[in-house]
């Protein structure tokens, strides 16, 4: 495994690959092809609105993924930020300091354009910038297998995120590691949201006595969610907590400040939640230095301070928090883990 404490990371995101990806992850295989003349006609359209609103990627935690390997020296997301189905995500990618490329559809389908700008951009990266330890490519094409490989063969250590179920066999193979957007810290599982949504459509379905394949391909997903229900009490306070910290994290504009303490407190709580899951992730031992969970936290959000938040050192932050971590000090450490919700 290489080095996380002093890494030098470079985030690309193939952003239509990805969103494109999770539309068809939560409503079904090819479902973004169906809907793609509706979107791009009238995006506002409600029940176009409603299957976006659903299938909205949480970039930020693939940033804040990508951020355990080290410092982010540099994240791109490369899509036609002119299509509405993508401006709706610029204020969320500038306020994480993502660089955005325009990439101009030269073609009906702009077929490839990502993939080549993307991996030029990559290989002049890893020869402009010496110190650079890790490359993150969220994408889940096999076109990236060359680049990993490469990126392999400079030295580097590549990380793949990609949706469950679209990505190339070949591509998680090329990669050092590779995770599942859909494991991803904070990602509500797809059973959970698909059975929501078929709970919405399967009332007039069922008022009409239809039957055939639509209603079978449903019910596991809802059997699915129902299981989740009665065991995963645990896992869902922690995705509530999460789910709160980024809906406050979205109400915020690039450049303002949370000024409701009432939102801070639930933000940096899920700062917390979010720091704790992705380092345990990376140690099985489930016990952390406090001192790195800090460190993670501030890549995050380097904005983190817990002395402004009123506490005198960061254990007693810590302490604050004694609902969803658990302290432990011997001597001059202190260790910190998730604590186990289910006692």
């Amino acid at each position: 495994m290489a080095d996380t404490q002093n890494g030098r990371v470079a985030v690309y995101l193939d952003f239509d690959n990805i969103v494109l990806s999770w539309y068809d992850r939560v409503h079904g295989r090819n479902s973004f092809a169906r809907d793609r003349q509706r979107i791009a006609e009238n995006p506002s359209e409600p029940e176009i609105a409603e299957r976006l609103r659903a299938a909205v990627v949480d970039v930020g935690a693939i940033i804040d993924y990508a951020s355990s390997f080290g410092t982010l020296v540099l994240t791109r997301a490369y899509a036609d930020w002119s299509a509405p189905m993508n401006a709706e995500y610029r204020s969320q990618l500038v306020s994480r300091a993502v660089d955005l490329v325009q990439l101009f559809p030269a073609a009906a389908y702009a077929k490839n354009g990502a993939d080549i700008r993307l991996a030029v951009d990559a290989v002049e990266d890893m020869f402009r910038l010496d110190d650079l330890t890790h490359v993150v490519i969220v994408a889940g094409d096999s076109d990236y297998v060359p680049l990993a490989q490469r990126c392999k063969r400079l030295g580097r250590y590549v990380v793949g995120v990609g949706v469950a179920g679209s990505t190339a066999k070949a591509l998680t193979a090329a990669c050092d590691e590779f995770a599942s957007y859909d494991a991803l810290p904070g990602i509500e599982s797809v059973p959970r949201t698909a059975a929501r949504a078929a709970q919405r459509d399967e009332q007039p379905k069922r008022s009409r006595g239809r039957g055939g394949r639509g209603g079978g391909a449903e019910q596991p997903n809802a059997d699915a969610g129902a299981g989740d229900d009665a065991g995963g009490a645990a896992d869902q306070r922690l995705a509530d907590a999460l789910d709160a910290a980024q809906d406050a994290a979205n109400a915020v504009e690039p450049g303002d400040t949370i000024e409701s303490g009432e939102d801070a407190e639930i933000a940096v709580t899920g700062l917390l939640i979010r720091a704790l899951w992705l380092s345990q992730d990376k140690d099985d031992s489930g016990w952390l230095y406090s001192s790195a969970v800090k460190q993670q936290m501030r890549r995050m959000d380097p904005s983190f301070n817990e002395k402004a938040l009123g506490f005198r050192s960061f254990s007693d932050f810590l302490k604050s928090r004694s609902d969803v971590a658990e302290l432990e000090e011997t001597g001059h450490e202190r260790l910190v883990r998730l604590r186990d919700q289910s006692v």
